[in-house]
């Protein structure tokens, strides 16, 4: 995968160099590409101007975004605009963006931006509903919940599927050695080595975090037999 990002800080993208995404880069299965659109600016690399109409801040310019992507070597990308009013972020989105070949990200700053820009656009994405000085966080976020669900990024693939929203559900607890630490003990059922009774003991476990810390997401969660079984047994148990 090819990742452009088109922002005016390009130095905020330091943490994308360790952890997972740098070990990506490492094997080669990522590329990033950061392109500051200052550089590209016609008039003293001035980037922002007053607003039409009047009113408050200033205004990203059209020009300088413009050259900027069309600078850039494209292959068929989806092209990312951090935006307060666009798509709630998740991880529905990011496994769709892991299988595109290229991703381009255009960070927003100060007030706003030129709307002509949105007319380079496939995708406006919002992290939720609070604002951020500029998109680069926001892009940084996206491009790590992206990066390690793209094939072989991470060792074994189902370290991810176990995650927290990949299933639909929030995660199980986990635990590792010591088996018993300042009183607190791991649950028998994991030290019992009989998988089947594991696997019903996680999947209960991650209907109950869910259920009492997120039950919109049971709003929207197509339940198995088995998972209504055990869903009902949960609501019992709360209720007694």
């Amino acid at each position: 995968m090819r990742i452009d990002i088109l922002t005016l800080f390009p130095e905020m993208f330091a943490p994308l160099e360790h952890s997972i995404v740098g070990k990506a880069v490492d094997k080669g299965l990522l590329s990033i590409h950061y392109h500051n659109f200052r550089d590209y600016a016609e008039k003293a690399r001035h980037v922002d101007d007053e607003p039409y109409g009047g009113g408050q801040g200033m205004l990203l310019r059209a020009q300088p975004i413009f050259d900027a992507f069309d600078a850039l070597p494209k292959t068929n990308p989806r092209v990312i605009l951090l935006d307060p009013a666009g798509r709630t972020f998740d991880q529905a989105y990011a496994e769709e963006l892991a299988k595109e070949e290229q991703l381009i990200f255009i960070c927003g700053h100060y007030e706003g931006y030129d709307e002509r820009i949105k007319t380079l656009v496939t995708d406006e994405i919002s992290l939720g509903d609070f604002v951020l000085t500029g998109g680069e966080l926001a892009a940084m976020t996206m491009v790590d919940a992206t990066v390690r669900l793209i094939p072989e990024v991470i060792g074994k693939e189902v370290s991810h599927q176990d995650d927290s929203f990949s299933s639909g559900l929030l995660e199980y607890p986990q635990y590792t050695r010591p088996y018993d630490y300042r009183g607190m003990v791991v649950p028998d059922v994991l030290m019992s080595g009989h998988h089947e009774n594991i696997r019903i003991w996680r999947l209960k476990e991650a209907l109950k975090k869910t259920y009492l810390r997120r039950p919109d997401l049971l709003e929207h969660y197509s339940l198995s037999a088995e998972e209504e079984k055990l869903l009902q047994e949960i609501k019992n148990e709360e209720m007694i």
